[in-house]
């Protein structure tokens, strides 16, 4: 398996990780398991960015993968990706925050914020992962030149 195919198998994969992290978590804090809690989130803070170094680290050495499916489901594809990545972008800010607080020991503040958090991030993990699957399994395009060379010219 090529880096083109590897690495968003491996970033899909932490990205859904970190989200089943999240339910886990969630579960623990409703049973009052605080201490499970922190380090499950810890877990899923982890995966999270072990998920965006990856991805950056694709987009910028590799290349990324350009839609290689029918012509007429593509304005559908390129306007759910957007919705991916905008919920994505809105999910890392959400999930900072809620981070901060929880080490903070913000509670109140901790609690309302995690609630919308977390529904955030399951629907940025299903939405990644919907986009790994039509890229990847069901219609795999061709690959776009990593940014560094873009940059340079190269």
């Amino acid at each position: 398996m090529d880096l083109h195919n590897l690495m968003p198998a491996m970033s899909t994969t932490l990205i859904v990780t970190s989200a089943i992290l999240v339910a886990i978590g969630w579960a623990q804090i409703v049973k009052g398991k605080r201490e499970a809690h922190k380090k499950t989130m810890m877990y899923a803070a982890v995966a999270a960015l072990s998920f965006f170094i990856i991805y950056v680290s694709r987009t910028i050495f590799v290349g990324n993968t350009s839609w290689g499916g029918p012509d007429d489901l593509k304005p559908y594809y390129l306007v759910f990706l957007l919705f991916h990545i905008v919920l994505a972008t809105v999910a890392a800010v959400f999930g900072l925050t809620t981070l901060y607080t929880g080490y903070k020991a913000k509670y109140k503040t901790h609690r309302k914020l995690g609630r919308v958090t977390s529904i955030i991030w399951f629907a940025t993990a299903i939405t990644g992962a919907t986009v790994y699957t039509l890229l990847y399994v069901l219609y795999p395009g061709g690959h776009t030149k990593p940014m560094i060379d873009a940059i340079f010219g190269l």
